[in-house]
């Protein structure tokens, strides 16, 4: 899943595109580098950074990368945003896939997936996620049961598969086949929470397999988090490649199905590797 940004606020600048010749060529070179998928995003949703856009900003950008990119791909066009007025416009330029950190907590989203008949990225959001920007509305609480939160005794996958098993259940409410669905832990999203965010997101990768329990395909992006910024003491995201690909291994290897990255050649070739080990 190559990943094409047209939000200046994006955290990693290497991956933020402007003007509609240089998304087809990035997102071009991605397809013929291998990616099944290009991820367009108009909007950050770090959690550690104050990035809060207009919606109608979000999905004049969203709209027109979309539209610039539709026909003149091989591969789907996913759509990353948690709004339904970005996700409507997105598929109306020929998105068939939406790619939402808020793990469906907005009905409005919910009904417009299911009545489009589009692909669906579920991601484990906090619960606690501050307002807009780690990608939940403040105030929005997700129907059905409460999952777990955090605790000594409470690892940090099971609250992930507690979250995402909630995100299934209002996918299955809505209609949303589950055939349509790939499931993602939220990796680098889990800021505020009682074990320390670099330890969370490697324990996570660490137990992906566990996921599996869920019954649907993993999507896992670590490409130049910030967790792997802190392992290997680099801040500049620019310098986090190597660490990419040494947790995308660790991703494979645990059962991930699917990759969000930045870097598609160079991860496609940790993947092949990976899935040979594996099988």
């Amino acid at each position: 899943m190559g990943v094409v940004n047209v939000s200046p606020e994006s955290f990693y600048p290497g991956s933020i595109y402007r003007g509609e010749e240089a998304i087809v060529k990035a997102a071009l070179a991605m397809v013929d580098a291998g990616a099944a998928l290009i991820d367009v995003g108009a909007r950050s949703t770090a959690p550690y950074l104050d990035t809060d856009i207009d919606e109608r900003l979000e999905t004049e950008r969203l709209a027109r990368a979309v539209e610039g990119l539709a026909g003149k791909l091989s591969v789907p066009i996913s759509a990353d945003t948690f709004r339904p007025g970005p996700a409507r416009a997105a598929l109306d330029a020929g998105a068939r896939v939406i790619n939402d950190v808020s793990t469906l907590r907005d009905p409005e989203l919910a009904r417009l997936v299911a009545s489009r008949s589009a692909g669906l990225v579920l991601m484990a959001a906090p619960l606690a996620a501050p307002s807009e920007r780690g990608g939940v509305r403040e105030g929005r609480r997700p129907q059905g049961r409460r999952p777990p939160r955090p605790s000594p005794r409470s690892p940090a996958v099971a609250v992930v598969k507690g979250l995402l098993a909630a995100g299934l259940r209002r996918a299955a409410a809505a209609r949303i086949p589950q055939d349509r669905i790939v499931v993602d832990p939220g990796i680098g999203f889990f800021r505020a929470e009682r074990i320390a965010w670099p330890q969370w997101d490697v324990t996570v990768l660490a137990k992906l397999r566990a996921l599996r329990a869920l019954g649907r395909p993993v999507c896992v992006g670590v490409s130049r988090k910030s967790f792997i910024g802190a392992i290997l003491e680099r801040s500049d995201t620019s310098e986090r490649l190597a660490g990419s690909l040494a947790a995308t291994a660790i991703a494979v290897m645990n059962g991930a199905a699917l990759v969000r990255t930045h870097d598609v050649a160079e991860t496609r070739d940790v993947v092949r590797v990976a899935e040979r080990a594996r099988r």
